[in-house]
């Protein structure tokens, strides 16, 4: 088969842009509608009794999702129909769960001093059915008797029920924690006093927020790369980046606070509208335009309020409020000079090499050997995921990853080899990037919208 040129350039942009579209378009599949979220358990001690109020998506744990590997609990398969289950009335659900119990006590841990307990099912509240897809979250509560002598808790459950945060009640400088999925949390005191310290709830927040961005906040990511393949230059780069931390800085903290608040159905389809018009006007003008960032910073309010979205779910400590926040805050900004770090070094040489940089044979050698790693351990998560040892992080599945990575490769490198036409980059890897998050923004706009 011919190439197809680009008029005027001899660039073979036909091959181009459908391999970058037709993986880009499959992986935005992956997006996460249902998106696995920790559940959150509020500790309180009642006369001997320590008493437990949980909120969780109970469908997912009587279909038996594994948390720790799907980031969308809509696409996972499991014994029980989940989508069945998101259908049945509360009464129905619960009586479900409580039939479930045994089995999901025997995946909980929970010591009092030396003695490990065992969990008494007190009651299920479940919300009546809505829109099945949006997550019900239903709350159920639990005791244990507390042995003589015992001072301490430690609380956890297994790795496949996902995040949970623990949240003590009812004592003074109280316990708060995060616990990844499978961890155990440090022994409680009971009678309080086990509050973390200011600075290690900054330190802890910092990789939440981090996480939200890497790997689970898909939609965040290619914002973030549609404000960087405008252009080449720094300079446009940061004046993008500031003016949207500063947006969606203000937002977060707004939100978090209480002072505004705006449906997640209003939100998120316009975030996803905020990733076509960046990768769009990315296509359409070559440079940083004068409203550029002030549409920037518009769309940074609203992510901003995604963000916050995700704090919802499970809260920020009450004594330790602000840095918690801040430290979740730093973690999203990581997170995005995380995503535009590995980007700039994938596309780094080609960037070179078109600026006029005679290394064409390294370029070259690193871009050959960036596709056979990539698209290698692709295809090898899609043909033989059980050869390797990791095929998700957080839920996400690397593929999601490798995939766009091995196809920036191949363009850059056909950038490098066709290095002699008029801003190859720009045409080459720039645009069909461009168009390829266009199309994925694209398609979870109608989504979030329409499905």
């Amino acid at each position: 088969m011919p190439f197809f040129l680009m008029p005027g350039s001899g660039v073979p942009f036909g091959r181009v842009w459908p391999a970058a579209l037709a993986i880009w378009f499959a992986l935005a599949s992956l997006a996460a509608a249902h998106t696995v979220l920790p559940s959150t358990a509020d500790m309180t001690r009642v006369d001997g009794l320590l008493q437990f109020e949980v909120r969780a998506d109970i469908e997912s744990v009587i279909a038996r999702i594994d948390r720790t590997n799907v980031a969308d609990t809509n696409a996972a398969a499991g014994p029980a129909d989940y989508q069945a289950l998101r259908a049945l009335p509360p009464a129905a659900l619960a009586a479900r769960f409580q039939a479930f119990w045994p089995q999901m006590a025997a995946r909980m841990t929970i010591r009092l001093g030396d003695t490990a307990v065992v969990p008494d099912l007190i009651a299920v509240a479940v919300p009546e059915v809505g829109d099945t897809d949006v997550l019900r979250t239903s709350t159920f509560r639990f005791s244990v008797v507390v042995p003589a002598g015992a001072d301490t808790a430690q609380i956890g459950w297994a790795p496949e029920l996902g995040a949970l945060v623990i949240r003590q009640q009812g004592v003074e400088n109280p316990y708060d924690g995060y616990l990844e999925a499978g961890a155990i949390s440090d022994p409680i005191a009971l009678a309080g006093g086990g509050q973390v310290g200011q600075w290690q709830t900054f330190a802890n927040y910092v990789p939440v927020g981090f996480d939200h961005i890497v790997p689970l906040g898909l939609d965040h990511i290619l914002f973030v790369l549609g404000l960087f393949f405008l252009s080449t230059h720094f300079r446009p780069l940061l004046w993008q980046v500031t003016s949207f931390t500063l947006a969606h800085t203000i937002t977060l903290a707004l939100a978090a606070l209480g002072y505004v608040s705006v449906p997640s159905s209003i939100v998120e389809p316009i975030i996803a509208a905020s990733i076509v018009f960046v990768a769009v006007e990315n296509i359409l003008t070559r440079g940083l335009s004068p409203w550029r960032p002030v549409v920037v910073f518009g769309f940074g309010l609203l992510h901003g309020l995604g963000f916050a979205s995700v704090l919802g779910q499970f809260g920020l400590p009450a004594g330790a409020f602000v840095p918690a926040l801040i430290g979740f805050n730093i973690g999203v900004e990581f997170g995005q000079l995380f995503v535009i770090t590995v980007a700039f070094l994938c596309v780094w040489q080609a960037i070179r090499v078109d600026r006029g940089a005679d290394e064409v044979r390294r370029a070259s050698v690193i871009y050959i050997v960036f596709m056979i790693v990539f698209g290698g351990l692709a295809v090898t998560l899609d043909l033989a995921p059980d050869t390797l040892p990791i095929t998700a992080v957080e839920g996400v599945p690397l593929v999601t990853f490798l995939a766009p990575l091995a196809v920036l490769s191949f363009l850059c490198l056909l950038s490098v080899h066709f290095r002699d036409h008029l801003s190859a980059y720009r045409r080459i890897v720039a645009v069909p990037a461009s168009a390829a998050i266009a199309v994925v923004g694209a398609f979870w706009f109608v989504e979030r919208v329409f499905l």
